[in-house]
């Protein structure tokens, strides 16, 4: 085996990228305060396509070095916008025809491996707080929530780890 180099990749442009259609799933952060966890959801968010992230609330936006560090420049094509309130974003959301599920652990939470996304509807993303998670505030204005199956002796996982794993999932599904 051979590595193959970055630009035999066939990668889009950012422009390219930009006109691309994209899965329909947009990300909210609620309260994060790790640059480096925004810039691993921008870096992610470009990967699987999503259609925007909504920062909210504390969470840093663009431009700053230590998002763009871990970012690698995907802040500049991932379409992004910031709310001050968490439940403002939610509010916009689901008035513009989002199913918007908090990532969190909660009563009534569908596991990851039984939710299965369905296509023709567009999905919003609540990630939470590293220390906090999503505030409940938040989860209460949710139309349901998925939650990662784990079976180890922490009860969580980092939130930028989280984003990878469930927008893996929807992308499995949804892929445009």
């Amino acid at each position: 085996m051979r590595k193959i180099p970055n630009e035999a990749l066939g990668r889009p442009t950012a422009e390219a990228f930009a006109a691309m259609t994209k899965m329909p799933v947009t990300v909210v952060l609620d309260n994060v305060r790790s640059m480096q966890n925004v810039g691993a959801f921008f870096r992610t968010g470009d990967a699987f396509a999503v259609e925007r992230i909504v920062l909210c609330g504390i969470t840093a936006t663009p431009p700053a070095r230590e998002i763009h560090k871990t970012a690698l420049g995907a802040e500049l094509t991932v379409p992004w916008s910031y709310s001050a309130s968490t439940l403002d974003a939610v509010d916009r959301l689901k008035a513009e025809g989002y199913r918007v599920l908090a990532v969190e652990q909660v009563e009534g939470a569908v596991m990851l491996d039984d939710w299965r996304a369905e296509r023709g509807c567009r999905y919003a993303l609540l990630f939470g707080n590293e220390v906090e998670g999503v505030a409940q505030e938040a989860v209460d204005r949710c139309d349901g929530a998925i939650e990662i199956p784990q079976i180890g002796t922490k009860h969580s996982i980092n939130v930028s780890v989280s984003g990878g794993v469930v927008l893996w999932e929807f992308f499995k599904a949804l892929r445009p």
